[in-house]
């Protein structure tokens, strides 16, 4: 004996189904940021992920804010950068850092809690 089911019970399980699909694809295409170097960043004014290489030192002024300059990593280009949070133990000259954040007024203002310092020793081959 077969069981024969609902066609409408299908109908709605595979619609609600279809609008979360729907729904999951839209919610992580609208949260992707934008990944850039600083000689891609002139005219972006929305929030973009800033990776590049530390050039010398971070200072920090009367505020507490960072400030420190991040130019490409094969390249000249480079930007200012504020960053309002603290500093991780890996950051420091020539160091590639990844970052979010918005361009304002020729400095690129980073958003707090999102400075990445990548590991070099986990990026590179291992010499045998």
């Amino acid at each position: 004996m077969t069981r024969q089911g609902n066609p409408a019970r299908l109908v709605i399980a595979l619609s609600v189904a279809g609008i979360l699909a729907v729904f999951l694809l839209y919610t992580s295409i609208a949260d992707a940021t934008p990944s850039l170097r600083p000689s891609q960043l002139r005219g972006h004014t929305e929030k973009v992920s800033l990776a590049g290489k530390v050039v010398g030192s971070a200072e920090r002024d009367k505020q507490g804010v960072y400030r420190f300059w991040l130019r490409d990593v094969q390249g000249t280009s480079r930007v200012r950068v504020l960053y309002d949070d603290s500093l991780p133990d890996q950051f420091k000259p020539n160091r590639d850092i990844v970052l979010d954040g918005r361009l304002r007024n020729g400095l690129f203002v980073g958003v707090p809690g999102t400075l990445v310092t990548r590991c070099p020793s986990k990026y590179s081959d291992k010499e045998q």
